[in-house]
Order: C-alpha cells, then sequence, then structure tokens
C-alpha cells in the first residue's frame, strides 16, 4: 500500500506543519557498528545554541534512540533524537567523535 494508506501509526490529523507521519514496517535492519559512516556537524539552533548533530544513522528507530542515550549520558548533557538525527547540546563534536569511535563506528565531520 502507498504512503498515504493505512500504514500510519497513531495520528489521524496535525496542524503542525513540520509533522511527518511515523509508517508501520517502514524501517530497515541496523547495519552493524563498523559498517555505519555518520555525519557529524555543528549547527546553532534555537536562541543561537550550538549543537552537534548526528546524521545518516542506518537502522531502526529504537537503536538510533539508544544511540542517542549512550551519547547524551556520557556527554552529560542533554538532546534529542528526531527525524532519523541525533542532537546533541553544546559545542562538544570531539568528545561525541571519541565515543563513536570507542563503539566501533566510522564518521566523518562536516562543516567548520
Amino acid at each position: 500500500m502507498n504512503k498515504k494508506g493505512k500504514n500510519r501509526k497513531g495520528v489521524m490529523y496535525s496542524t503542525n506543519r513540520d509533522f511527518e507521519y511515523e509508517y508501520e514496517n517502514d524501517e530497515m535492519e541496523t547495519l552493524p557498528n563498523n559498517k555505519q559512516t555518520l555525519k557529524i556537524c555543528i549547527d546553532k539552533h534555537r536562541a543561537g545554541k550550538i549543537a552537534v548533530i548526528i546524521k545518516e544513522f542506518i537502522g531502526t528507530s529504537e537503536d538510533l534512540k539508544s544511540l542517542g542515550k549512550l551519547l547524551k549520558s556520557k556527554c552529560g548533557v542533554g538532546g534529542s533524537v528526531k527525524n532519523g538525527e541525533i542532537i546533541i547540546q553544546g559545542n562538544i563534536r570531539d568528545k561525541v567523535l571519541e565515543i563513536l569511535k570507542e563503539e566501533g563506528f566510522h564518521y566523518k565531520r562536516v562543516g567548520g
């Protein structure tokens, strides 16, 4: 069935312009850490605060959330997991890179 069909999970209607529907059975199997190549960049978010963004994780949303939780706890900062990306608060890209390296991930630094 196409994406406009009955595979939507939990939400029938949203007034949020940035809302993206979640679809059942739409996730890929998680690749092993050493087969992943994550893109790590720094971006300014709300009120000009700096955040580290981890992109291009290939796998289930549960595995992405657990990686986000691991990074947040080891760095001692806040953050979130949204739209297939992990957002870590603060300008701590080097620390995030060290943790990803320890976990066996390959990565590319993107931008400044």
